[in-house]
């Protein structure tokens, strides 16, 4: 397993760098300034060096000058990353002995994760099918061999072929079938209509017989005075 070091004074962006390249299968140390990165260096001996160039103590053109004035650290491989984007800058890193020079403005991470790839030359190509050869023509084909059939075991009948001049067996004419014809719907059935009611004529009601006139009563009879009686 190769081992990373990410030198970059951002905490945020170097843990964000170092998880994804953790990602990839690599080991990764890390260090937040150049004057930290060349004591984890020699400690550490990593494979490749992903830095940052504008840092506080030492800048990363000088931590690539060390390292490669330093025979522990001279062969480790160095990607320099940047917002500098002067072609004096590039010019500077290269001549101190960066193996690749990234701006930062003009790649993203997974550009960044493609360079460590591709200068520790550790990504396998994919394996492709191998290629059958071509026939030559006019050459037959080649003819697969079957499997010995064990004895004592009849050997199976092969299947008769076809012959050219058999005539093609001949083929019942399929009637059409008769055409379906709509089913008769009886008629509808008709209710009778309701006879007319008779008019029923009114019944004149009785006449009443006109009251019989009072008869006033008579008047009763006054009572018959009777003489007093004699005292004896």
């Amino acid at each position: 397993m190769s081992k990373i070091m990410v030198v970059e004074d951002d905490a945020s962006l170097r843990e964000i760098y170092s998880i994804r390249i953790t990602a990839e299968g690599y080991e990764v140390v890390s260090a937040g300034d150049g004057e930290e990165a060349l004591a984890v260096a020699v400690r550490e001996k990593p494979d490749l060096i992903l830095s940052d160039i504008m840092m506080p103590k030492i800048s990363g053109f000088d931590m690539l000058d060390i390292l490669r004035s330093t025979p522990e650290t001279a062969s480790i491989k160095v990607v320099m990353m940047t917002a500098l984007s002067a072609e004096d800058q590039r010019q500077r890193g290269e001549r101190l002995g960066a193996d690749r020079y990234l701006v930062k403005s003009q790649v993203g991470i997974e550009d960044v994760v493609n360079t460590i790839h591709e200068v520790l030359g550790d990504r396998a190509a994919p394996a492709s099918a191998p290629e059958a050869a071509p026939t030559p023509e006019g050459a037959p084909a080649p003819v697969t061999e079957s499997a010995p059939v064990p004895e004592g075991v009849p050997a199976p009948a092969p299947a008769p072929m076809p012959t050219l001049d058999a005539p093609a067996p001949e083929v019942a004419p399929v009637s059409e079938p008769a055409p379906m014809s709509a089913p008769e719907m009886p008629a509808p059935v008709l209710a009778p209509e309701p006879a007319p009611t008779p008019a029923v004529e009114a019944i004149p009601a009785p006449e009443m017989p006109a009251p019989a006139p009072e008869t006033p009563a008579p008047e009763a009879a006054p009572a018959p005075e009777v003489p007093p009686t004699p005292v004896q």
